[in-house]
């Protein structure tokens, strides 16, 4: 049974590789590669101790690696709060889709694909469809945006 193990590791890796695909996480590609890894030394000889070792080792390793990669440079150096949805939004640029109307301002603005009613920030300033806004905050399902096109030359036409 040592013998052919590693054709179990090698099946298992690729299974959990293709799993990852539908799951959200991001655990299952490491656990995956341990398993290859785990096959790997089967094949060149060593046995079911050594290979769940090093499946047990290079898993954990390869999650914990990418954890720590993840929260320093994809959600900010030092943060230990990850923002999703609308908590993501503060600092983002978006696009108006549709112009200021009405007394209030109210626009439309796309931000990350979905669209938002936006109110600007100082309650004065009017936004025309494809200016740059910034989001400042947001209070419900509505977000209040400050132009960004002064600081950003290039990104509109001015007339």
């Amino acid at each position: 049974m040592e013998n052919i193990a590693w054709i179990f590791w090698l099946v298992l890796g690729i299974i959990l590789i293709i799993a990852e695909i539908f799951t959200l996480g991001f655990v299952l590609f490491w656990f995956g590669l341990g398993a290859i890894a785990a096959a790997f030394v089967g094949f060149i000889g060593f046995g079911v101790f050594w290979q769940f070792l090093v499946f047990a080792g290079v898993s954990m390793t390869l999650t914990v690696m990418s954890r720590t990669i993840f929260s320093n440079y994809m959600w900010g150096k030092g943060s230990d709060e990850i923002k999703t949805g609308a908590d993501a939004l503060p600092g983002r640029v978006g696009t108006v889709t549709t112009g200021s109307k009405g007394s209030l301002h109210e626009a439309a603005v796309k931000v990350y694909g979905s669209e938002w009613t936006a109110f600007p920030e100082d309650g004065e300033t009017k936004f025309l469809e494809g200016d740059k806004v910034e989001v400042v905050r947001v209070t419900g399902s509505t977000i209040y945006v400050r132009s960004v096109a002064r600081e950003l030359p290039g990104w509109k036409q001015e007339d």
